[in-house]
């Protein structure tokens, strides 16, 4: 049969690395391609790396039909929950696909809500909608926590911080810290390499902790408790509050001194990581 390829659908799904693809060949050379290819129509929408393969040295191959589909969006979400089906998928892939299915069905939601009712039609049934980070979670298979670290870096992280990531050079609590930098910064420190990462990391999350107001316990002072130095002496509550206030001042003046020593940390080790990759290039 003739098969399409589709490339939307075929960069949906993140590639193998170069390890897993030549395991993978490996593995179709010595046993053949034991799993079929699924095709919607003429279109291939699971199996790509070893239709790739397979076409590459003449290899015999099955497919399997699937025609249940209506819209290109059914194709991704079965996609996606093909994927999150199988061991091998990554922490990080995981969030990453849960949060592409929370996205379709929500603008699924959308159209049905915007569509205007038709009393002669079935009713369809309401598109699943994720209304907590962990219904997004339970869907991966992860914490809420995690996800909420991989929608950072969704959100701001470079592209080279994501690959960094999808790749196993750097965790996602770590990438989600280093996510806060700015691009710039951000690209530096994959530059750099892990253990530039790792510090990059902890640079930021010292800044956190630096500029992060203390949570205090709640002290209460009573007048009797004051020691005056006279039965009769009179306590000057003006002049206490006074002193709070100018020592609470100079708190946080010498938390905001950290927080600018660290952020100088932070770009000075920024500028050594582009020295260094500079550096290198040339020899």
């Amino acid at each position: 049969m003739n098969i399409t390829i589709n490339e939307e659908l075929r960069k949906y799904i993140d590639p193998l690395t170069e390890n897993e693809y030549a395991a993978l060949e490996r593995s179709i050379l010595d046993e053949g391609c034991r799993d079929a290819l699924v095709v919607w129509n003429d279109v291939l929408i699971d199996g790509h790396n070893r239709y790739e393969i397979c076409c590459k040295h003449g290899l015999e191959f099955k497919t399997v039909r699937n025609t249940r589909f209506t819209s290109i969006e059914e194709v991704f979400l079965w996609m996606i929950d093909n994927q999150l089906g199988r061991r091998s998928v990554t922490d990080f892939q995981r969030g990453m696909l849960a949060l592409r299915k929370r996205d379709i069905m929500a603008a699924r939601t959308r159209e049905q809500a915007a569509a205007p009712a038709d009393a002669s039609a079935e009713t369809p049934a309401p598109a699943a909608v994720f209304k907590t980070r962990e219904d997004i979670a339970k869907v991966a298979g992860i914490s809420s926590n995690t996800i909420g670290q991989i929608e950072k870096i969704q959100k701001t992280a470079a592209p080279e911080l994501v690959e960094a990531v999808r790749s196993g050079t750097i965790s996602i609590n770590a990438a989600a810290a280093v996510a806060s930098l700015p691009s710039t910064e951000q690209v530096v420190a994959v530059a750099g390499g892990k253990k530039e990462l790792q510090q990059a990391a902890k640079m930021v999350r010292e800044l956190k902790a630096a500029t992060r107001t203390p949570r205090l316990p709640p002290v209460t002072i009573e007048i009797d408790d004051i020691d005056t130095g006279s039965d009769d002496a009179e306590v000057d509550v003006d002049g206490l509050r006074s002193r709070i206030t100018m020592l609470n001042a100079a708190v946080n003046e010498l938390r905001n001194e950290n927080a600018r020593l660290q952020r100088e940390n932070i770009d000075l080790h920024a500028q050594l990581a582009a020295y260094r990759s500079n550096a290198d290039a040339a020899t």
